[in-house]
């Protein structure tokens, strides 16, 4: 058995089971033989594509993925959804040929390329070690939620070396906490008076013990955007806490006394830059990764552990106390929802208000859905006004802030989620980046609605520079038939300009979906969102 073969097998009996790529000749066999081991392969247009739907494939399927890309040029195409990955922790594996000789025109440094990005190098170095190594970079993607570079040189490949032994696939055991550090936040929820918690995206699969311990504590629940949905249903949630939090929510959270994040990062999008944390409020924060604490803003307590058996222990030692708070739950929450909050529809009938697209979307859509959201001046809109119905709702590609990865986004999660109408919400500019990969929807036969938000325009750089007098040239283009592009994939597709318009997609909605549906939204675009500013400020 040769190299090439004996890794792709091991790759797949390690527990990658989920492939996305764009094959050249150097990572052919490679591919071939994860497929040959039991993985799926789907070909993506773009290997930036494939690169985000292994990501969101990752995220929403909780496994590990991988992404299957040639030497050089099909690496630096990768590199954009690569380095997303590698801001959000993915627990991905990029198995990648590689030329050593730097004479070669395919040659760049691989290893510096995943360094650059936050992403994890590793090499194989000969066929006597080549199953260990390809096993090792998944131990490390698992163990330690990290996307793993494996490059793979073209003279190593087709040299011979032993079949893989069989081995189990590698797991990550929970990391369990410090009983000093559970005794100090069992204390903190023991005497505040208006405590919150907000759940990140290490806290997806743990709702019941959350929020069973903010029950006992009285605690308010909130969480990141990339965790939106987790508490879904519970009275006392308030949503997404930041820049998406609604004037109410934002006004709780920051009277809070105490903020405990829960497998939340507590970033400046969190916490609107620290706006909404209260001077005076304490701030704990409690992760499996130790360096994690304290990165984005000062903390008063930290700790180190696994959030569901941290939850556990604390709400086992105030079961063992008798305590039962009431803490910020003697207040009426009132409206937590955008969808409650006031606004005057700015609709002109040529084109439609983001707003009122969003909530009418909302209410045509089946409850069971996974969606994902592309960046750009209009993503705030569906990411508050499209419910979710639980953590594997939204999938949230966004810690890069690159337009153009929603639509990839989108097919990694329905190919993780395929028990739920996946939607992929999108910029004009994003859709026009991505379009190749609509190739892809068709191919697949996916059940896609594709919604583009379209103002002609880069709307965040407009509405940025545009106050200032700036000329806007550069980001304004004429008129683009967004639904004629969709046509030409195969797709089923609208021009929606008023709510009415929206007819179609409650007929498609309703009907085989034996093809999927794409909306080209002509929305108004004299205003800014309302957390552009905030993005900016992040710059």
């Amino acid at each position: 058995m040769n190299v090439a073969d004996a890794i792709g097998r091991a790759l797949a009996a390690a527990g990658v089971r989920q492939v996305f790529g764009v094959i050249g000749s150097g990572n052919f066999h490679l591919t071939n033989a994860m497929v040959a081991g039991g993985a799926r392969f789907v070909a993506a247009r773009h290997e930036g594509g494939a690169a985000t739907m292994a990501d969101a494939y990752a995220r929403m399927s909780g496994t590990v993925a991988a992404l299957s890309v040639h030497q050089g040029c099909g690496l630096t195409n990768a590199m954009t959804g690569i380095a997303e990955a590698a801001k959000s922790r993915t627990p991905m594996v990029v198995v990648a040929a590689e030329v050593t000789e730097p004479r070669s025109n395919f040659y760049v440094d691989q290893e510096a390329l995943a360094r650059s990005v936050g992403a994890v190098p590793v090499r194989i170095t000969s066929a006597e070690t080549a199953v260990a190594e390809a096993l090792g970079a998944v131990a490390t993607a698992v163990r330690e939620r990290r996307t793993v570079l494996l490059n793979v040189p073209l003279s190593v490949q087709a040299l011979e070396t032993a079949a893989p032994a069989v081995a189990p696939p590698p797991s990550k055991d929970p990391v369990v906490p410090d009983a000093a550090e559970v005794t100090k936040l069992t204390d903190l929820l023991r005497h505040a008076e208006r405590p919150v918690f907000v759940a990140g995206r290490g806290s997806r699969g743990y709702r019941q013990v959350l929020e069973s311990l903010a029950e006992r504590s009285g605690a308010l629940l909130a969480t990141s955007a990339v965790a939106h949905g987790l508490f879904q249903g519970n009275p006392w949630s308030l949503g997404i806490s930041g820049g998406f939090a609604s004037p109410r929510t934002a006004e709780l959270i920051r009277a809070a006394d105490l903020i405990v994040g829960w497998g939340s990062a507590l970033n400046m999008w969190t916490t609107r830059h620290g706006a909404l944390i209260g001077p005076d409020t304490t701030v704990v924060q409690v992760d499996d990764d130790a360096t994690a604490l304290g990165v984005h803003r000062e903390i008063q307590l930290g700790v180190t552990g696994d959030v569901g058996l941290t939850a556990t222990m604390v709400l086992d030692a105030l079961d063992a106390l008798g305590e039962q708070r009431v803490g910020y739950r003697t207040t009426e929450l009132g409206s937590v929802r955008w969808r409650d909050v006031a606004f005057d529809d700015e609709s002109t009938g040529g084109r439609i208000d983001p707003r009122t697209l969003s909530l009418a979307l909302d209410d045509l859509l089946p409850a069971e859905r996974v969606i994902a959201v592309d960046s750009g001046n209009f993503m705030g809109y569906p990411s508050v006004c499209l419910s979710v119905p639980d953590e594997n709702g939204l999938c949230f590609t966004q810690a890069f802030q690159s337009v153009g990865l929603g639509l990839a986004t989108a097919i990694g999660a329905a190919l993780a989620q395929p028990d739920r109408l996946p939607v992929a919400v999108l910029g004009d500019g994003g859709a026009l980046m991505s379009a190749a990969e609509l190739d892809t929807v068709r191919r697949l036969g996916l059940p896609m609605l594709v919604v583009v938000y379209n103002d002609d325009a880069y709307g965040a750089e407009v509405h940025h520079f545009g106050p200032g007098g700036h000329p806007l040239d550069t980001v304004t283009f004429p008129p683009t038939d967004i639904a004629a592009i969709g046509r030409g994939y195969g797709f089923e597709a609208v021009t929606v300009r008023t709510a009415k318009d929206l007819a179609a997609v409650g007929d498609w909605l309703n009907g085989p979906r034996s093809a999927p549906m794409l909306v080209d939204a002509k929305v108004v675009a004299d205003h800014p969102s309302w957390w552009l500013e905030e993005a900016f400020r992040g710059h």
